[in-house]
């Protein structure tokens, strides 16, 4: 067990720190924007007129993702059926606006492809520090388990992280048994766990988990308000230290 400073708050007795990946560990905005706005222009070439509410459901206005925004915090699930509800709203069935949403989202995702998104700066090397204490790391995302295999894999952090886990059923952020079941496969209790995340939804469930606490971080904006409710708000990853082990 170590404790972990971050800025004036300490956290005593811990054993694992799950992070979150999209804007936490991963600086994926510019490539959830594109495919948000591929998927937009997609259903609105079948259905002109619902592309502009689509992007604003997604949290995408010109060239800015909103943070706290459904393609931000989301997992495809959610978005897929907030996309058929405004397909649904223009008269159509809701089987048949499931079905051409979930035809469009696989369309723009052959488009947009899985091209990599970078980490942000000293990620890495602060996963390695972490590591190198005797932490256990994990990663709980609402992109898919899928997904997250392939970013461990694409930077080559499996010697670091022990756990890669995202959302590929109905339950979703910020359901506190994702975090329940993150700390069970880790080996450790939540009492003795950190979250690291950049929504609400990351604080909200790890909070209702029993975590040992929550780190809110918004890369260049820590004083943003949908972090308020974190036990402390970072700016970059390396303001987390370990001061005991």
């Amino acid at each position: 067990m170590v404790t972990i400073q971050c800025k004036d708050k300490r956290f005593s007795n811990i054993q694992a720190i799950v992070f979150d990946k999209d804007g936490t560990l991963e600086n994926s905005e510019e490539y959830l924007r594109n495919l948000g706005q591929k998927r937009s222009r997609l259903i609105d070439a079948q259905i002109p007129g619902i592309g502009e509410p689509l992007l604003m459901a997604f949290g995408i206005n010109g060239d800015r993702l909103d943070p706290t925004g459904l393609l931000a915090v989301g997992s495809r699930r959610e978005t897929e059926i907030a996309a058929a509800a405004y397909i649904a709203e223009t008269g159509r069935s809701w089987f048949e606006s499931l079905a051409i949403a979930r035809r469009t989202f696989e369309e723009a995702d052959q488009y947009i492809g899985t091209a990599p998104s970078p980490l942000f700066v000293g990620s890495l090397e602060v996963l390695k520090y972490l590591s190198d204490a005797g932490i256990k790391l994990g990663i709980l995302s609402a992109a898919s388990t899928e997904r997250v295999r392939a970013f461990v894999q694409r930077h080559q952090l499996e010697a670091y992280v022990q756990l890669q886990m995202g959302v590929d059923t109905i339950i979703s952020k910020p359901n506190p048994a994702l975090f329940l079941q993150a700390c069970l496969s880790l080996g450790v209790a939540p009492h003795d766990t950190l979250m690291v995340g950049d929504s609400a939804a990351d604080i909200e469930m790890a909070r209702n988990a029993g975590a040992a606490g929550c780190i809110g971080i918004c890369w260049g904006r820590p004083e943003a308000a949908h972090l308020e409710a974190a036990d402390v708000a970072i700016s970059q990853l390396d303001e987390i230290h370990v001061v005991e082990v």
